[in-house]
């Protein structure tokens, strides 16, 4: 099976949004350069965290996130974010009314339901992102993450939610084996300790 990653953009603080569910400047870093991150050319970062960062998104093959990031994305219309082949939403509620059948989404009620279907749909040999906060928080309490990937940005919120959710044992991780500064941005990259 390919790696489980859990991943998100954080404040120095350990916040990835604000007491308003807002992310604020946490994701500023994405327009701070000039080297286009993928084909729409919004989003445009520096040479170093496109180097880092485009590797990173092309091996994702399915992404794990909470019904609360879904319900407010709006489900991102249906396609999937960042060029993601599949998303798998954990939730105990059916999906939408009038959700289209097509689209690669898939709603499972449980995190290790959650982990097995995005590791079927991934492959082998690509990985299983696990978005940061509650649902991601109990992922790395189940002993299911391999890797914690954070974009530190310099800002501190001061509360809102956390990136490891409600965790509330000790975890160990390895000493970062990347840690890359890009514009506005500490790229780290840890693996858990088993």
């Amino acid at each position: 099976m390919g790696k489980v990653v859990m991943y998100s953009t954080v404040s120095v603080d350990g916040f990835i949004a604000d007491e308003n569910d807002q992310p604020g400047p946490l994701f500023d870093w994405l327009l701070s350069g000039d080297v286009p991150l993928d084909e729409s050319g919004a989003l445009k970062v520096s040479q170093t965290s496109y180097d880092y960062t485009r590797p990173y998104w092309d091996q994702i093959g399915a992404t794990v996130v909470g019904r609360h990031v879904f319900d407010m994305t709006d489900g991102w219309e249906g396609k999937p974010p960042g060029g993601v082949d599949h998303v798998v939403v954990v939730t105990h509620r059916p999906k939408p009314e009038g959700w289209d059948p097509e689209a690669p989404f898939h709603f499972v009620d449980g995190v290790d339901a959650a982990v097995a279907k995005a590791q079927e749909l991934a492959g082998g040999d690509r990985i299983v992102e696990i978005a940061a906060g509650d649902v991601g928080g109990q992922v790395l309490a189940a002993g299911l993450i391999d890797e914690v990937r954070m974009d530190v940005v310099p800002v501190v919120f001061g509360s809102g939610k956390r990136y490891f959710g409600s965790v509330h044992a000790q975890h160990l991780l390895e000493d970062p084996d990347v840690v890359i500064q890009g514009n506005r941005v500490l790229h780290l990259r840890y693996q858990v300790r088993r």
